[in-house]
């Protein structure tokens, strides 16, 4: 007997971003898998089990879910924003690949990312080509992360750093700054939004001339304009049309 398996985002923080599909996918739901804190915001009830896990066992989880599906329950792996954005929802996929008993229903439900969210609360940085990059390197080299910043910055590309600076590798966003500051003008603006839609949320922005490593930590996105990206009033946009070189 195969179960059913969703992998859901739960938006950026705050119950109201977590979208209806998403909300009837939990209260369906016999087993809640995630990271810790994630799963942490499921409200507990009768007949449902939940496991949360350390933020490195991704892999692991996806084998458990996997697991818990060929018994036939219905599973939902819960990620942050969107599952398909840094999160689970690949690492599903990659599991599934060596993966040799019964294959369930899956599904994968979209979310609201936390630079969605952020960009939002600052007006609308984002509003042409850009591009997303995790500075963490557990799961890639930090090499690779600063040969595509580089490119990213060429190309006129805005950004959006998601995992920007953590207390054991404090100095590589230090690097990325060092790195923008050699491929962009000095008055690039930049945003550092933290703990978007919580409490805790903070909203800062200034120029890359401006920007210090401290501004960034985990909770935090930055957003990185384009060249065009500009002011008006209290919110910071980048134009629909770009100008012929």
């Amino acid at each position: 007997m195969s179960g059913r398996i969703t992998v859901a985002g739960l938006g950026p923080g705050a119950e109201g971003l977590i979208t209806p599909e998403a909300q009837a996918a939990l209260q369906q739901a016999t087993d809640i898998i995630g990271y810790g804190p994630y799963v942490a915001r499921i409200a507990a009830r009768p007949g449902l089990n939940l496991h949360g896990s350390d933020n490195r066992v991704e892999l692991d989880r996806a084998r458990h879910a996997l697991e818990l599906a060929a018994t036939g329950a219905r599973v939902v792996i819960v990620s942050s924003g969107d599952p398909g954005v840094f999160a689970m929802a690949s690492a599903l996929f990659e599991e599934l690949e060596g993966w040799t008993g019964p294959v369930p229903d899956i599904r994968i439900l979209p979310g609201i990312t936390a630079m969605l969210a952020a960009a939002a609360r600052a007006g609308a940085p984002l509003g042409h080509d850009f591009c997303a990059i995790n500075l963490s390197d557990n799961l890639k080299p930090f090499s690779l992360i600063e040969k595509r910043l580089r490119h990213a910055a060429r190309g006129d590309f805005a950004m959006a750093f998601y995992n920007p600076r953590s207390a054991s590798r404090p100095h590589q966003f230090a690097r990325v700054l060092e790195i923008l500051r050699e491929e962009c003008e000095p008055n690039r603006l930049i945003i550092f939004a933290r703990a978007i839609s919580t409490p805790d949320e903070s909203l800062r922005s200034v120029t890359l001339d401006q920007a210090t490593p401290e501004m960034a930590d985990m909770r935090t996105v930055v957003l990185v304009g384009n060249s065009a990206t500009r002011r008006i009033g209290p919110w910071i946009y980048t134009p629909r049309h770009a100008e012929v070189e």
